[in-house]
């Protein structure tokens, strides 16, 4: 064996390390597409008056809410959660509340989970789950909207709500 050998050998151990570094740091960019923190598409800490019903379900899962109408306007975004709940559901759990009046827990989510702080519109879509906070310390998260934003958002949020929760529900002390 010449040095030449043992070069190139050692050269394809380097390349395939490095390769493998990069791999392991993309997958890590993919896993996590949306931070923790403040931002438009951040998974929000803000202190919010979580519902005891949000609360006890996200002991167990990532928790989906959606306030609605039956009225035209919220039909796309209707048919998008129910998707998700078809791929999803027994990863999350899911309200379905009828905005309408005749639930109080959408009052409490309109007003718990208003993404603009202001008055309440429908369809508000709301993922929430747990995940470590500024201060390590794991607490609830949640992302919500009042647009029609199709599946690819929601599943978005559902698939990373899924991550976090498997990760954090251990170290969760509500």
């Amino acid at each position: 064996m010449g040095v030449g050998f043992i070069s190139r050998i050692i050269k394809s151990k380097i390349s395939a390390l490095a390769a493998g570094i990069v791999l392991a740091a993309s997958l890590v960019a993919v896993a996590s597409a949306f931070s923790v923190g403040s931002g438009p598409d951040d998974w929000w800490t803000s202190e919010v008056s979580h519902p005891d019903w949000v609360l006890d379900a996200l002991e167990e899962k990532p928790v989906l809410v959606y306030a609605h109408l039956g009225c035209d306007y919220c039909k796309p975004q209707t048919d998008a959660v129910n998707e998700i709940v078809e791929e999803y559901g027994d990863e999350i759990e899911v309200f379905d509340l009828p905005a309408d009046g005749s639930d109080e827990r959408s009052e409490g989510a309109l007003a718990a989970y208003d993404p603009n702080g202001g008055a309440s519109l429908v369809p508000l879509t709301v993922i929430l789950t747990l995940a470590a906070g500024d201060d390590g310390e794991v607490e609830v998260v949640w992302h919500s909207t009042e647009e029609v934003s199709g599946k690819e958002w929601i599943q978005e949020y559902v698939e990373e709500a899924i991550d976090y929760h498997e990760e954090n529900v251990e170290n969760w002390d509500e």
